[in-house]
């Protein structure tokens, strides 16, 4: 267990939070909860070899769509997977320009801040 304090609008709360299996969940909390999604089975990735740049999850929520390939040239800027989190989907766009090396998630996906969502080269 952690505690944790969370300010929201300026209004701090003291909470405890329990990691389970890579998922954190609230274990208290001054609102009303929803509980975690079970964990998924990981997914394999969809190539042999990771490339040398990263893209990772920039909040926590739900892989709602993977939007290009293995294989497939991308440019900066492009939409390449959407998360879901509080209702509203955010893309997660290619930083530069490259190859897809691999991909690590598929829709369906919980994914925490910080996951590898898919590789470059």
């Amino acid at each position: 267990m952690k505690n944790l304090r969370i300010t929201v609008n300026g209004t701090s709360y003291d909470v405890q939070v329990e990691e389970l299996g890579g998922l954190s969940a609230p274990a208290a909390a001054p609102a009303a909860t929803a509980a975690a999604p079970a964990p998924k089975p990981a997914a394999p990735a969809a190539s042999g070899s990771a490339g040398a740049v990263k893209v990772t999850a920039p909040m926590p929520g739900t892989v709602v769509r993977v939007e290009t390939k293995v294989g497939e040239a991308v440019k900066a800027g492009q939409d390449l997977v959407f998360i879901e989190a509080m209702k509203m989907e955010t893309p997660v766009k290619a930083s530069q320009d490259g190859t897809v090396a691999s991909i690590e998630v598929t829709a369906g996906d919980a994914v925490e801040t910080g996951k590898v969502l898919l590789t470059m080269n």
